[in-house]
């Protein structure tokens, strides 16, 4: 990834409290080529996604078919999450998108945006909005309406 991926990320990871730790586990993609077979490598990323998720961790799938939230209904389920899961596991795709396994196991699905965005982006923006429902949840001044 692009430093300026891990600077983003990390800059809404650390203002969240140690309690609400924030983990980016990256599974490497699998290399493509003009003959690769798309479905096998999805697959094989997404049992490697599935391999780090809990057994007993809230899965949410991002997706773009998924529900779109704007953020006061994303703080009241980040309220909600962390109440009743010790663990909150986002899964995100490759390329292909997430592999039928992963969007199985998800107990929700959610989409930033109907827009197509790329990774890394992704992953900056979700952590941007964990942390602007936790500092809505906590009446932090860096929500304003």
């Amino acid at each position: 990834m692009p430093t300026w991926v891990e600077t983003g990320f990390q800059e809404y990871a650390k203002r969240l409290p140690n309690n609400y730790r924030l983990n980016l586990i990256q599974i490497p993609l699998q290399k493509r080529t003009k003959n690769s077979d798309l479905t096998r490598l999805q697959n094989v990323e997404g049992e490697r996604m599935l391999a780090k998720v809990n057994s007993d961790s809230l899965v949410i799938a991002l997706d773009e078919h998924g529900q779109i939230w704007d953020s006061p209904k994303l703080s009241t389920k980040l309220a909600y999450w962390l109440q009743e899961y010790s663990t909150v596991s986002l899964l995100v795709g490759g390329p292909e998108g997430l592999p039928l396994a992963c969007q199985q196991r998800a107990n929700q699905q959610w989409s930033l945006s109907k827009l197509t965005l790329p990774h890394q982006l992704v992953k900056i923006i979700v952590a941007e909005q964990l942390y602007r429902a936790w500092s809505m949840l906590n009446n932090h001044p860096y929500h304003r309406v």
